[in-house]
């Protein structure tokens, strides 16, 4: 359990720091933020109707409010069958999760895409993107607690399931016109550090009330 613990310590500290020169490159207009206007571009030739259509579903079914509530009702019901840490862990981290994603998007307060271009109505700030942050976060814990459970095939097909799931509500965020790729990217990594900070502090635990059933 210690090697768990060190080697969890080491992925979170190298993803708040990834994380964190993103969302500064993000902020700066480099590295991926310089691949904002081209990506914009794309998306906007790719629309069609259907896809609009499809994309506007997807990103309301997967945005931070039904994150929350997919968080909330999953911990209600470990922590109703006995896993109370377990559910309390997956809500906190949502909920923690909500509150740096939105700290960061008002302390750095960066514009969105031009109102023209974007297709559906949006009220806060651009980086990073919430819907990116959330579904990182809170389907990455949701794969944390499943992980001892999944055995053979499942191994393989949840993880990408949920891969295809986050990656699927980021794109939307740049198709439907109201992120940049450099704050999806950003979204993407900050979920994943706050996880894997999560992820940190859920071990400790384990191990900690492993030593006092010792």
């Amino acid at each position: 359990m210690r090697r768990a613990l060190l080697v969890t310590a080491a992925v979170a500290t190298l993803s708040v720091v990834l994380a964190a020169g993103l969302v500064w490159a993000a902020f700066s207009g480099v590295g991926p933020a310089e691949s904002d206007g081209a990506a914009l571009a794309t998306a906007i030739d790719d629309r069609t109707p259907t896809l609009t259509a499809a994309a506007v579903v997807f990103t309301n079914v997967g945005n931070t409010a039904a994150m929350a509530v997919l968080a909330c009702v999953v911990g209600i019901v470990l922590a109703v069958r006995g896993h109370r840490a377990d559910g309390v862990w997956l809500i906190a981290t949502m909920a923690t999760a909500s509150g740096v994603f939105t700290l960061v998007k008002r302390v750095l307060d960066r514009p969105r895409p031009p109102e023209a271009v974007r297709l559906v109505e949006v009220g806060n700030e651009s980086l990073p993107s919430g819907h990116a942050t959330m579904s990182a976060a809170v389907v990455g814990a949701l794969l944390v607690l499943a992980w001892p459970h999944l055995h053979g095939v499942w191994r393989a097909l949840v993880p990408l399931a949920g891969v295809l799931w986050i990656g699927g509500i980021g794109a939307t965020r740049i198709y439907l016109g109201v992120h940049w790729f450099s704050d999806v990217v950003a979204g993407w990594a900050t979920g994943f550090a706050w996880l894997a900070v999560c992820t940190g502090v859920l071990l400790w635990w384990r191990s900690r009330q492993a030593r006092v059933a010792a």
